[in-house]
């Protein structure tokens, strides 16, 4: 085949454009498809030494690892509008005219829908590079105030983006009279406040956190049957790691609403049992323990002086020796570890006076006449074993 044949081909024509704006717009939007990746990264290193002037964080690859996404959508529309301006059209489709085809206005504002969706989705992702620059700059502080307000005030950038964008899409691609809609609300909102109760609830609970500080991140509280460590306090809920380390979402109203035991702030925690000891212990030998118990908590170094070691009571089966004292420690660990301590020390110490424990559970009754027990001893039963005596 000649290259007269090859023109004639290139310039034959269809539907009003010929084979030459057919293959222009096939390889647009195929360099758009393959290039998509390497133009984004370009252009986000570009954007990273744009935005790089309000931080001296080197987070190259974070910020990739946000943009790449979005800047491949927004790449390719835009390649997608260079492809079809190389066609042409009987009709204008960069304009909407009254009475146009449906199809022409069908397209035409999805293509717009699509373009606003992606540009926020590119602006969402900086408000989430922007809160994970700001958290790593609050880990390095003292205060764990911070580390609750970067979440929260994120979540709320997002949601003003969002608002933001559906605002814009009214306006441009549906012609709605924002300003006419904004002031409409006020007819409306009424309804919308009780639809949006909840919501509102939790929001206007949230900005009660913040003010009124009963916790912050990092605490262990409990609220609602559910005692765990607060891990994020969000837009609408706080979200609390439990001791299982279920993962509980809890609404901010809730929070506020119902009695909270912040267990962090406490400055001791409290430690009581009671030493049940037999019938057969001497006043001597419980005086003796009491004492040195005593003198034991009060020597202690992680344990508050308003320890209190006392015979308590006398009960149906056992003498009881009551033991109180606080430890002086919130880490879990160093807690346990100091009551494991102190167990140690009361079993010692009753061991080397004589004494001994009581039974759970004794039951004494007598029977007579029973099978094996011709005599008619006492019978005591001891956690479910029975005794003759």
């Amino acid at each position: 085949m000649d290259l007269t044949s090859w023109r004639e081909i290139l310039q034959y024509e269809f539907l009003g454009n010929s084979v030459t704006n057919y293959l222009w717009f096939v390889g647009i939007l195929l360099f758009g498809f393959i290039f998509k990746t390497m133009l984004s990264k370009l252009v986000s290193t570009v954007l990273y030494k744009l935005v790089k002037r309000f931080w001296h964080e080197d987070n190259l690859p974070a910020f990739r690892r946000l943009l790449i996404q979005p800047l491949e959508v927004v790449l390719f529309l835009v390649f997608l509008y260079f492809a079809f301006q190389v066609l042409d059209y009987p009709m204008d489709p960069s304009e909407i005219r009254k009475g146009d085809p449906f199809l022409k206005t069908f397209f035409f504002r999805t293509y717009q829908v699509f373009v606003i969706v992606a540009l926020t989705w590119v602006v969402l992702r900086l408000v989430d590079f922007t809160g994970l620059i700001f958290q790593h700059r609050t880990a390095r502080t003292a205060s764990k105030m911070d580390d609750q307000l970067v979440p929260f005030f994120k979540d709320f950038s997002k949601v003003m983006v969002v608002i933001f964008s559906i605002m814009v899409m009214l306006g441009t691609v549906f012609g709605v009279n924002v300003a006419g809609l904004v002031a409409g609300l006020g007819v409306g909102g009424l309804a919308i406040a009780f639809a949006a109760k909840e919501s509102l609830e939790n929001l206007l609970a949230s900005f009660t956190i913040f003010l009124d500080h009963p916790f912050v991140v990092g605490d262990l509280v409990e609220v609602g049957g559910i005692t765990g460590t607060i891990e994020k306090i969000g837009f609408r809920s706080t979200r609390i790691r439990t001791l299982e380390k279920s993962f509980v979402t809890v609404p901010n109203k809730s929070m506020i609403d119902k009695p909270l035991n912040n267990l962090t702030l406490r400055t001791f925690r409290r430690v009581q049992f009671e030493i049940p000891l037999t019938f057969d212990t001497t006043a001597a030998q419980i005086r003796a323990i009491v004492t040195e118990l005593q003198q034991y908590i009060n020597n202690h170094p992680q344990a508050s002086q308003d320890g209190i070691v006392r015979f308590q009571t006398i009960g149906p089966a056992s003498k009881n020796i009551m033991v109180l004292y606080f430890v002086e420690s919130m880490d879990w660990t160093e807690y346990v570890d100091i009551k494991e301590e102190m167990i140690y020390k009361v079993t010692e110490v009753v061991e080397r006076h004589g004494a001994q424990y009581a039974p759970t559970q004794s039951v004494f009754m007598q029977a007579t006449g029973q099978a094996g027990n011709p005599a008619g001893k006492a019978a005591v039963v001891r956690n479910g074993t029975t005794d003759f005596e």
